[in-house]
């Protein structure tokens, strides 16, 4: 099924989806917790570093555009900082902000969080404040929500509802979203609030999110095993009257039950989890993400289940690419996930370096995958512990201006290639046209470049040696090279 999901991923085009529900601005203060303070038995963190991002609703919609989905949110912020703030943050984002109303009695909802790294170590959230209010949106600017939405359903694939309990979705605003939906044949996924009643609030929609807690708390009833789970989601989906009922159960991946009552479970595979923050927006947004482009559910379930668990890797609320799925998705196929985001990277070249390992760091396109390449990659991982390999993408090959049909394979397929050398430990792309930035985060105790450099031209060279590396010039193969095998291949093309 990975290699099935691999040409679903490259194929989504470009669904329109409107996102409903509450806006919260994540601020994030991230400083150095570097003692006790002498005035009172609490940390003293030295700040150096303030940082904005998409949250609630606005994450759900920030998630879907990196995914390259058109999107418009529909939501209430206040006249104050905060809503200008994250207005600003949609246009810059690619977020359609028409269906943004500004409410000047109510302030805009924002959680500053405080993260602390001790001994430049992982960053850990040490407090959050919040600034918001829960009542419920007036009843004008409900009229004027759902009117909008109503007028403009046309222009939309699907719509999602992310309800954060802020006040935004009302149970009015969310019957008349839903029947509009209804009546023009358009699903209406929910993310739904922790607790209330649901048939009040959802009743009608295609599907909805809960999590094993939510579930529960909805049917009353204890989840502790996948029957139980099965159970709650079939009750939900003939309460609600629901196309299908879906409960995510973190680890276990997600249960859900058809219109006949069937119950399937979609397993999820095991990670290395950082921080949950965000992971059930990431599940919403790329189920409405794939069945707006026409897939079914067990096809967005599971790539729902890879976004979800790529997410739980990075730290606070973080989007991600089609190109993160499917190098995870590579990773997948080949029985061991050596494709990697940069973030999970990070976190697993920390833990070898505190076990004493040494890192080793070279990059290329590796188009067409030969006998040099090999030798050379051996020799790369002869130097040290873990071989971490910076692999262009296939904008990055582009911008090389190598010739105008390279990059012949495209970066799915290089990936898995080189993900199938045992040599080779770590497979990361990047955009860039040099690997400069992720020298700079990966920090190798090596940089392995070929022999045809000089060490003066090696990108990189003086991050490494600034940190105490080293760069190794590893030897060529004569007569190995990409450009030597497609003038053969070409030439022979020319000859028949």
């Amino acid at each position: 099924m990975p290699s099935s999901l691999i040409s679903i991923v490259e194929n989504l085009g470009r669904p329109r989806i409107a996102v409903i529900g509450d806006l919260i601005l994540d601020r994030y203060v991230w400083g150095d917790a570097e003692r006790i303070s002498q005035e009172a038995p609490v940390i003293l963190m030295r700040a150096h570093k303030r940082e904005e991002r998409l949250g609630g609703s606005a994450s759900v919609a920030a998630m879907l555009a990196e995914l390259g989905a058109d999107v418009a949110l529909a939501t209430v912020v206040g006249d104050d900082d905060a809503g200008r703030r994250s207005r600003e943050l949609l246009v810059e984002q690619g977020i359609d902000d028409e269906f943004v109303l500004v409410d000047p009695n109510r302030p805009t909802t924002l959680k500053e969080r405080y993260v602390g790294l001790a001994q430049h170590r992982h960053a850990q959230q040490m407090m959050r404040v919040d600034y918001e209010v829960r009542d419920d949106i007036e009843d004008e600017l409900v009229v004027r929500l759902a009117s909008a939405l109503e007028l403009n359903l046309t222009d939309y694939d699907l719509v999602l509802i992310s309800d954060y309990n802020k006040g935004v979705c009302t149970p009015p605003l969310n019957r008349r979203v839903i029947e509009a939906c209804r009546e023009q044949g358009k699903r209406v996924l929910v993310d739904p609030v922790r607790g209330g009643n649901y048939v009040t609030r959802y009743r009608g929609c295609t599907t909805m999110t809960p999590n094993r807690l939510e579930a529960g708390l909805a049917t009353d009833r204890e989840i502790d095993d996948l029957e139980s789970a099965a159970d709650a989601a079939d009750e939900l989906r003939r309460s609600l009257d629901m196309e299908v009922g879906i409960v995510t159960l973190d680890r276990q991946g997600m249960v859900l039950v058809d219109r006949e009552g069937n119950a399937h479970h979609h397993p999820v595979r095991p990670r290395q989890i950082y921080d949950i923050t965000g992971a059930g927006d990431m599940v919403l947004a790329v189920l409405g993400l794939v069945l707006a482009a026409g897939h079914d559910y067990a096809e967005a379930i599971a790539l729902a289940n890879t976004a979800g668990g790529l997410e739980v890797e990075q730290f606070g609320v973080a989007t991600i690419t089609r190109e993160q799925i499917i190098g995870d998705l590579i990773g997948n196929v080949s029985g061991r996930s050596k494709v990697v985001s940069q973030t999970a990277l990070l976190k697993d070249l920390e833990q070898a370096r505190q076990s004493g390992q040494s890192i080793v760091f070279t990059n290329g396109c590796f188009d067409i995958l030969h006998a040099g390449h090999v030798h050379y990659l051996k020799e790369a991982k002869a130097q040290g512990d873990l071989l971490v390999v910076g692999l262009n993408s296939d904008a990055s090959v582009r911008s090389l201006g190598k010739a105008p049909d390279r990059p012949i394979n495209d970066q799915a397929s290089r990936a898995a290639v080189l993900s199938a050398l045992e040599c080779v430990d770590y497979v990361c792309l990047f955009e860039e046209e040099t690997p400069l930035e992720l020298i700079e985060a990966v920090r190798p105790g090596v940089l392995v470049k070929g022999a045809d450099y000089r060490l003066d031209e090696v990108v990189g060279r003086d991050v490494v040696e600034c940190e105490g590396g080293r760069v190794h010039l590893a030897e060529l193969v004569p007569g190995q090279s990409t450009t030597s095998m497609l003038s053969v291949i070409r030439g022979k093309k020319e000859a028949a």
